[in-house]
C-alpha cells in the first residue's frame, strides 16, 4: 500500500493540468481507483495512472460520479493508506472550504442520463407551456454541429417559476441539450440553496468562499443557484441581508463564465433582484427562461395533456375550474388537475373509497384563518387596520360560501385604500393580507406585486395604457400593490390620468382574482381618489394606519432588538421613551422605520463605545446588550400636524 501511495503521490506531483488520481481499494481481481480532473481527457489519464503504479489491466470501465462519492473513495483508501488523507487532499485541490461545512450554503448533487432523444426534450419544453422562451433556446441549441470540445458559455441562464418540480424540468432540459450538443463537458451539475439565517450569531453565517469552493468543484459542469431574493417592498435605509450572497453569485458567475454553465433560479415577482443581478453580472449574456401564462383554451389543452399522460379521461367538472377572463401558470393548473384527479381516483376508479375523509379538508377546518392571519394580529399597535381586515375577510368569505350555495351574488370587489404616515406598516400589512387570501382560498397565488408611477406610466403617447394591462396581468391572483398612488397624479401632461384610467377598467375586469391596493399619506390619498369618479366607487375598504404611540414604539424596539439578538436595558428603553416622544414633533416622522433607523444607530454606537474597552474586560453580555448611553437623542424641529381623512369600514 506505502509503495502504491508513494508511486500516485510522484504521478499527481508531476501532472499540470489539476488532476488527482488515487488508488481507492484493492481485492483480489479488481481495483477502483478515483479521478478529480478538471480536464474531459480521462482516458488517457488512467492510462498513465495505472502505468505509473504498475498494474496491468484487461478492462477497465469509467464512470462519472458526485464529489461526495469521491469522497467516500477517497476516505477508503486513506485508511487503506492508498493515499493521503481525504481532507489533506481537498485542501490541495482548492475545495477545502466544502469539508469545513457548507455554511450558510446547501447543495445537492445530480448526473444527466448519458444519452437523449431531442424529440423528448423538445417535447418536455411544450408540456411545459413554454414556447416562448424554451423552445427557442433548444433551437439556438441544436442549430449547426455539436461541438466536439467545449469551448465555453456564450449565455447562461435566468429562470422563473414557483415550482420545484418545473425548475428541475426546465434545469434538465436545457442541461441535457447542452451535453449532448457538446457544450459541456461533464453530466454532473449541482443544485445551490441558501437557508435562512435565525438570528445573527447563527453559525450558518454565509461564507463568499464557501459558495466559489462549490463553484470551483463544478469546473466542466453546471450549476443551479436558488438564488436569495431581494425584499420587493423593502423599507429603510439599511442593506437587505441578501444583498452579500447575490454579491457572491454573481462574482462567481463572472469568476468561472467559461468553466461553470449557471442557471440561476428565481420565483415569479422578483424583479428588485433581477436588477441587481444583471447590474453585477455587467456585460454576461443572459436568457430568460419562463412559464408561459396560458389563456382560457390553451389551459383547457393543457389539462387535456395531462389526463392523457395519467389515462384518464377529462370531464366537465376539470374544464368547470377555469375561468374566460383568467391567465394561468402551469403549476396553477397541475394544482386543479392534482385535486380533481385525487377526488376521481375515489369515487370513480375506486368507488370503495369515497366515503375517506380528505386530510386537506379537515386541516383547513382545523386552521381556518391560517397563520398570516396570526402574524397579523401579533404585531403591535394597528387596531383598526386588523379590525377593517378582520371585516373585509369576513365578507368575502360569505360571498364565496354564497357562491358555493348558488346564491346569486353581485360580483364581489376586494379593492383597498391603506392611508397612514411613513413607517405605519402598510407595506408589511398588505404582504401579510395577500398571505391571507391565499391561506382562506380567497386569491388562486396570493403574491404581492409592488408598483409606483416609473412602473405604470409610458414615456409616449399610447404606452401608458399596454404598460398598465400588462402590470395587472402580472399580478393576477394576487395583489397589486400601488405604493404613493398620488404620484401618478400629473398636471403637465395626460399620461397619470391615462395610467388612472386604465387602472380603473383593469379593477373592473379583473375583480374576482386580484386585489388592488392603494397607498399614501391620508390628505394626498383623498385627492387622488377624487381624480376618477369610478375610481372610489371600486373600492370596498379604507383602511386607515395611525401613527404609533410612544409605548407602542417601544414595544416595537424590543421586537426589533429581539430578531437581532440583542436586549434592551431598562435605562435604555427609558432613553428611547424620551427619544421617541421628541422624535414625534418632526416632519415627516417615520414611526416603525424611524425606531429601526435608532436601533442601527445604537449598535453602532455600542461597537465604539465596546472598542473602547479593554478587550480582556469585554464580556459576552455586553456584545447583546444596549445600554442608555448607546442611545443618540434626535434634533427635535417642531411638525405641522396633517389632517386625517375618516376612512372606515
Amino acid at each position: 500500500a506505502r509503495e502504491i501511495a508513494s508511486k500516485a503521490s510522484l504521478f499527481n506531483h508531476r501532472k499540470e493540468n489539476g488532476s488527482f488520481c488515487f488508488v481507492s481499494d484493492i481485492e483480489a481481481d479488481m481495483i477502483i481507483c478515483g479521478i478529480i480532473s478538471e480536464t474531459d481527457d480521462v482516458t488517457d489519464c488512467v492510462s498513465d495512472f495505472f502505468d505509473a503504479i504498475d498494474v496491468k489491466t484487461s478492462d477497465v470501465h469509467t464512470e462519472e460520479i458526485t464529489l461526495s462519492s469521491i469522497q467516500s473513495l477517497l476516505r477508503i483508501g486513506a485508511r487503506m493508506d492508498y493515499t493521503a488523507d481525504d481532507e489533506d487532499v481537498m485542501e490541495h485541490l482548492g475545495l477545502g472550504e466544502l469539508n469545513r461545512g457548507m455554511r450558510g450554503t446547501q447543495f445537492f448533487e445530480h448526473i444527466l442520463s448519458p444519452f437523449t432523444d431531442k424529440d423528448a426534450l423538445y417535447s418536455t419544453a411544450k408540456r411545459l407551456l413554454s414556447e416562448q422562451t424554451l423552445i427557442p433556446e433548444l433551437d439556438r441549441i441544436y442549430s449547426g454541429k455539436a461541438k466536439i470540445k467545449a469551448f465555453g458559455h456564450p449565455v447562461h441562464y435566468l429562470l422563473e417559476t414557483d415550482d420545484a418540480d418545473v425548475e428541475k424540468a426546465f434545469s434538465e432540459t436545457l442541461l441535457q441539450a447542452l451535453y449532448d450538443n457538446g457544450r459541456l463537458k461533464s453530466r454532473r451539475y449541482c443544485v445551490a440553496e441558501f437557508p435562512i439565517r435565525h438570528d445573527m450569531f447563527s453559525r450558518n453565517e454565509f461564507s463568499p468562499e464557501t459558495y466559489d469552493a462549490l463553484c470551483k468543484s463544478c469546473l466542466g459542469g453546471s450549476i443551479i443557484v436558488r438564488c436569495p431574493t431581494l425584499d420587493e417592498n423593502g423599507e429603510g435605509r439599511f442593506a437587505d441581508p441578501n444583498i452579500e450572497k447575490i454579491s457572491a453569485v454573481c462574482r462567481a458567475m463572472l469568476k468561472y463564465r467559461n468553466q461553470v454553465l449557471t442557471i440561476i433560479s428565481l420565483p415569479h415577482v422578483c424583479e428588485k433582484t433581477k436588477s441587481m443581478l444583471f447590474e453585477k453580472l455587467g456585460n454576461m449574456g443572459i436568457v430568460e427562461i419562463k412559464e408561459d401564462c396560458s389563456d382560457y383554451v390553451k389551459a383547457q389543452e393543457y389539462l387535456k395533456m395531462l389526463c392523457k399522460s395519467h389515462n384518464i379521461r377529462i370531464d366537465r367538472e376539470l374544464i368547470g375550474r377555469l375561468e374566460q377572463d383568467k391567465l394561468y401558470y402551469p403549476d396553477e393548473l397541475h394544482i386543479f388537475f392534482d385535486e380533481w384527479y385525487n377526488v376521481k381516483m375515489r369515487t370513480s376508479v375506486f368507488p370503495q373509497y369515497k366515503d375517506i375523509t380528505v386530510c386537506r379538508k379537515e386541516a383547513v377546518k382545523e386552521v381556518a384563518q391560517g397563520c398570516a392571519y396570526d402574524d397579523l394580529h401579533e404585531m403591535i399597535g394597528l387596531t383598526e387596520a386588523k379590525s377593517v381586515i378582520g371585516k373585509a375577510l369576513s365578507y368575502y368569505k360569505m360571498q364565496r360560501i354564497y357562491k358555493d350555495k348558488g346564491i346569486p351574488q353581485d360580483r364581489c370587489a376586494m379593492h383597498m385604500v391603506f392611508t397612514g404616515n411613513p413607517g405605519t406598516a402598510k407595506t408589511t400589512v398588505a404582504r401579510l393580507f395577500a398571505r391571507i387570501m391565499k391561506e382562506n382560498g380567497l386569491l388562486s397565488r396570493g403574491h404581492l406585486v409592488e408598483v409606483g408611477r416609473s412602473d405604470l406610466v409610458g414615456k409616449y403617447v399610447g404606452w401608458t395604457a399596454q404598460i398598465v394591462k400588462d402590470k395587472f396581468k402580472q399580478a393576477m391572483g394576487g395583489v397589486r400593490f400601488v405604493d404613493e398612488a398620488y404620484s401618478l397624479i400629473d398636471e403637465k401632461n395626460l399620461f397619470g390620468a391615462e395610467a388612472i384610467n386604465t387602472i380603473v377598467q383593469e379593477m373592473e375586469n379583473r375583480r374576482e382574482d386580484l386585489v388592488v391596493i392603494f397607498a399614501g399619506y391620508p390628505n394626498e390619498m383623498e385627492k387622488f381618489l377624487a381624480q376618477n369618479p369610478g375610481l372610489r366607487s371600486r373600492i370596498a375598504f379604507h383602511v386607515p394606519f395611525a401613527d404609533y404611540s410612544t409605548d407602542e414604539l417601544c414595544d416595537i424596539a424590543r421586537l426589533i432588538g429581539k430578531d437581532k439578538g440583542i436586549t434592551l436595558t431598562d435605562g435604555a428603553i427609558e432613553r428611547l421613551r424620551a427619544a421617541f416622544d421628541a422624535a414625534k414633533n418632526q416632519p415627516d416622522f417615520g414611526n416603525g422605520r424611524y425606531v429601526r433607523n435608532v436601533i442601527e444607530q445604537s449598535k453602532m454606537n455600542q461597537a465604539e463605545r465596546i472598542l473602547s474597552i479593554d478587550p480582556d474586560d469585554v464580556m459576552e453580555a455586553m456584545l447583546t446588550t444596549i445600554e442608555a448611553e448607546d442611545i443618540s437623542l434626535p434634533k427635535v424641529e417642531e411638525r405641522k400636524e396633517k389632517r386625517r381623512i375618516g376612512f372606515g369600514a
